[in-house]
């Protein structure tokens, strides 16, 4: 990812979608992630090192959403090892990570500023899990590629969360609402960004390093008690449609007022489609 490019998210935006994005998470995936973290725990006591604590890295980790979410439904200790390029957001995230995994074991936090595009094996060496909360979309088919193999050589799984897909409904509809999804997909493909397209090209991703791949729907859901979400993903929807094709911006003016109006008397509904991706090696436990 060119660094000129790179993305920063406003830490009041984070906060704002935190517990959508909380509800929208697939729980279908955590039950064979913690069926492979609990074969590499039993694969490494056979090998005398009984008692190890999970390593997680987070890629991206914003305010650390992922870890308020994710650590306390994990059991035993854990220590998460915190990525972001913007050190208030890693300094505001590691204050903020639970202290308890689910059955109450310790855990740990450390924080890495860097780039979030180039996770190596190497950095990964002894790692039990990289997750991240929507990064899919704005990585490359490239960095897509270097992460699957960085996590095929490190025997790594990788729990890649609410990557957006390129559908979206809106109730009441509108005959302008496809016209501004398609701007808008199209700025999220800018120069060389995966956007809606970054789960089918992540799946085959993994896939190709053999790994067994899952996805699943992990859609926002938003009704008249998340106004204040609604309208900000409105604005940041529209906008993005029009940066991206100008000819749109007077008919987009006049459709924006009418959305946020049908928000404000609770009318509108909105489901942003996201994805789940589960990726699980085919090593565990220093087997093949």
């Amino acid at each position: 990812m060119n660094k000129t490019e790179a993305p920063r998210y406003a830490p009041e935006w984070l906060e704002l979608r935190e517990g959508a994005d909380a509800a929208a998470r697939a729980l279908g995936l955590l039950d064979p992630l913690q069926q492979w973290l609990s074969a590499q725990e039993e694969a490494e006591e056979t090998q005398g090192r009984r008692g190890r604590r999970m390593v997680i890295h987070d890629l991206g980790c914003g305010t650390g959403s992922m870890g308020r979410w994710l650590a306390p439904r994990l059991n035993g200790p854990q220590h998460w090892i915190l990525h972001d390029r913007d050190p208030a957001l890693l300094d505001l995230a590691a204050v903020r990570t639970p202290s308890a995994a689910g059955d109450g074991s310790a855990v740990t936090v450390a924080t890495q500023r860097g780039d979030i595009a180039r996770m190596t094996a190497k950095r990964l060496a002894g790692a039990s899990l990289l997750t991240a909360s929507a990064l899919l979309d704005v990585l490359t088919r490239d960095e897509v590629d270097a992460l699957a193999a960085a996590c095929a050589e490190a025997a790594c799984p990788a729990l890649l969360a609410l990557s957006v897909v390129g559908r979206v409904e809106l109730t009441p509809a509108e005959p302008m609402d496809a016209e501004i999804a398609e701007a808008f997909n199209a700025h999220q493909r800018r120069n060389g960004l995966l956007g809606p397209d970054a789960v089918s090209v992540a799946s085959v991703a993994f896939a190709r390093q053999g790994a067994t791949v899952r996805a699943e729907s992990s859609a926002w859901r938003l009704g008249a008690d998340d106004s204040t979400l609604t309208v900000e993903w409105l604005r940041g929807w529209v906008g993005a449609a029009c940066e991206q094709r100008p000819d749109l911006a007077r008919r987009a003016d006049s459709y924006l007022l009418r959305r946020l109006a049908a928000c404000a008397s609770g009318e509108l509904r909105v489901v942003v489609h996201h994805s789940d991706l589960l990726a699980l090696p085919r090593k565990a436990g220093g087997s093949s």
